[in-house]
């Protein structure tokens, strides 16, 4: 069924969330870091019997050769890394007024209190009325100040809310596993690499959703629009790919996840984006090829 790893990977996400919200930090990193080691090793052992459907292993390697030098010319890893920071700026600054000072932006000092505390570097143990100054009941009786209101404690919430859903959805729906597990679900119904994604997407929520609240789940919603879109628009085009067509971008693509699980290993990172135009040299050799 094409669009079922889509599927499984909003559920992981909401269960991530879910669990991680439910535990705090009481997952220690330890597990973490072995749970994230096997499957990397998954992810290797995926990619190696992807790359196993090539008919003419030359292919697989003029393909990911030209991918390369195509990918590091136009420099498309810093440019989807540039892109994902522009986005997540633009949906802060959006974020900005009442929000961003309920989370913790302090205000401006009214001049009275800076007269009344006195130059840098030495303030009065007790606070004077300053006239024209404004001070309050609870001040002038050495109150602490009053909570927030229910507006300004809505707004914060609301600001934490935005701040996981952002932190989130970047690294769930940018980045070359996104790209790869879609065009293989949608063209073929495999969807055994969004699974392996779904995996590591829930655990990266369980670590997250202490920290960043509950906004990490609405990420699941920018993975279906996403990952979705993705799927539907290969699988879309998946008439027009011949068989033999098919089988060079699987093997391609497989030396890609390969490199994806040598990254989560922390064997060797390597910049995967700069070769996802393999995936379009990959079938186009393989057409020419057959001609």
């Amino acid at each position: 069924m094409k669009g079922l790893g889509t599927l499984i990977n909003v559920v992981t996400v909401l269960a991530g969330s879910g669990l991680g919200l439910w535990l705090g930090a009481r997952l220690a990193p330890r597990t973490r870091e072995v749970l994230t080691g096997g499957l990397g090793v998954v992810t290797v052992l995926i990619g190696l019997d992807m790359a196993r459907e090539t008919a003419n292993i030359l292919i697989v390697l003029g393909s990911v050769l030209l991918g390369g030098l195509v990918g590091s010319a136009l420099a498309l890893e810093a440019r989807l890394d540039a892109l994902g920071r522009a986005v997540e700026r633009a949906l802060r600054s959006a974020r900005t007024g009442p929000a961003a000072v309920a989370a913790g932006v302090e205000a401006e000092p009214r001049p009275a209190e800076v007269a009344a505390a006195g130059p840098p570097g030495r303030r009065s143990a007790t606070r004077h009325p300053v006239p024209g100054a404004a001070t309050t009941a609870g001040e002038e009786a050495g109150r602490p100040p009053a909570r927030p209101g229910p507006a300004e404690a809505a707004a914060a919430a609301d600001g934490t809310v935005a701040r996981g859903f952002i932190a989130a959805s970047l690294p769930f729906c940018v980045g070359p596993m996104t790209f790869l597990g879609s065009i293989q679900d949608g063209l073929t119904g495999d969807y055994q690499l969004l699974a392996v994604k779904a995996a590591l997407d829930g655990f990266a929520s369980l670590a997250m959703a202490p920290a960043l609240g509950a906004g990490v789940a609405l990420a699941a919603v920018t993975v279906l629009v996403v990952q979705g879109g993705l799927t539907m628009l290969a699988g879309v085009l998946s008439p027009l790919v011949e068989p033999a067509m098919l089988q060079e971008l699987t093997a391609a693509g497989g030396a890609l996840v390969v490199m994806i699980g040598l990254g989560l290993l922390e064997i060797k990172r390597l910049p995967v984006a700069d070769f996802l135009p393999a995936l379009g040299f990959a079938p186009l050799i393989a057409a020419l090829v057959a001609r």
